[in-house]
C-alpha cells in the first residue's frame, strides 16, 4: 500500500490569497471560469506543457461536459484527502487565473508533486513567477512534505524522469 500524501491527522489548508491571486479548492462550482480559462490558454499550455513534455492537456476537442468530469474527479480527490487541485482565482473571484495541482510524487526522491498553470492572458503580468514563488513558500510552510518536487521549475522534466520513478 502507499504511504498516504498527508497524514489523517492534516488540516488541509483551505486557502493561499496573495496580494494578486486566490487559491481554494478546485469544484465543479468553478466550471464555466475553469472551461473559459483553459480553452483561451491552449497555444500557451500546449507550448509550456506544465504536466510533462509527453502530456498534451488541453486540445480543442476538450468539451465542457469532459471539463465537468476532471473537475468532479479532482472535487473527489480533494475530499478523499488523495491529491489536491486549487484553482487560482482573482481576488474578486471574477476570473479563474489557473490551478495547482498537489498530487501524490511519480518520483521516489520526493514526497510530493506540485504543477501549476496560468491562463495565457496573464503570462506578461509576472503572474506565473508570483504564484510559483507563493506556492513554494506556502508548501514550504503550512503542508507537511519533507522534499516537495516542482518538475518543470526547480528540476527538468528530463531529470525528474530520469529518477527513480514509483511503480
Amino acid at each position: 500500500m502507499n504511504k498516504p500524501l498527508v497524514p489523517n491527522g492534516f488540516t488541509i489548508p483551505g486557502e493561499l490569497q496573495t496580494g494578486r491571486c486566490k487559491l481554494r479548492m478546485l469544484t465543479v462550482n468553478d466550471l464555466v471560469k475553469d472551461y473559459e480559462a483553459v480553452m483561451t490558454s491552449i497555444e500557451h499550455l500546449q507550448k509550456t506543457r506544465p504536466f510533462g513534455p509527453d502530456h498534451n492537456w488541453p486540445t480543442t476537442e476538450l468539451k465542457l461536459e469532459q471539463d465537468l468530469i476532471d473537475l468532479g474527479w479532482h472535487q473527489k480527490e480533494f475530499q478523499r484527502r488523495s491529491s489536491f487541485a486549487y484553482t487560482v482565482m482573482s481576488l474578486d473571484e471574477s476570473k479563474c487565473l489557473g490551478c495547482v495541482y498537489i498530487d501524490p510524487s511519480s518520483n521516489q526522491e520526493y514526497d510530493a508533486e506540485i504543477i501549476m498553470w496560468v491562463r495565457q492572458s496573464e503570462v506578461a503580468t509576472g503572474l506565473d513567477e508570483h504564484l510559483f514563488n507563493s506556492v513554494k513558500k506556502w508548501i514550504a510552510k503550512e503542508w507537511p512534505f519533507e522534499c516537495p518536487g516542482f518538475p518543470g521549475r526547480d528540476i527538468s522534466w528530463d531529470e525528474w524522469n530520469s529518477l527513480g520513478q514509483l511503480s
